[in-house]
């Protein structure tokens, strides 16, 4: 199938197939035209391409995850370099998370401390 087709099948708009094919995440064949052609199997790759950036993963993480990517949802083997990678990005959403929730304490103090201003 062309990459229109891709498109319509995936719901992924054309240019966002192209970064894929450039970051090595989606390959297709090349036409004698040139034109790319994609078989059957890259509506899972797309899917799970797609799922696993809802899931936050850059798409080099995606990347080296793709050898051990399995089924739509997708399923992960259980390499160990897949349990590793998703080990760290969790400490990473932590520490993430731990920053924010300082911040909005801090900035809730400020708003209180204002606020108290304002009224008195």
């Amino acid at each position: 199938m062309l990459i229109g087709e891709l498109s319509r099948r995936t719901g992924v708009n054309p240019h966002q197939l192209r970064y894929y094919e450039a970051q090595g995440l989606l390959v297709p064949d090349r036409a004698g035209n040139g034109y790319r052609e994609y078989g059957d199997d890259a509506v899972l790759t797309v899917a799970q391409i797609r799922r696993l950036l809802d899931a936050g993963l850059s798409t080099q993480e995606i990347g080296y995850l793709q050898p051990c990517v399995t089924g739509t949802e997708p399923d992960l083997k259980p390499c160990p370099e897949t349990l590793d990678l998703l080990r760290a990005r969790i400490t990473g959403l932590d520490e993430q998370i731990d920053t924010l929730a300082q911040s909005r304490r801090t900035l809730r103090e400020y708003l209180a401390a204002t606020e108290r201003r304002l009224a008195g």
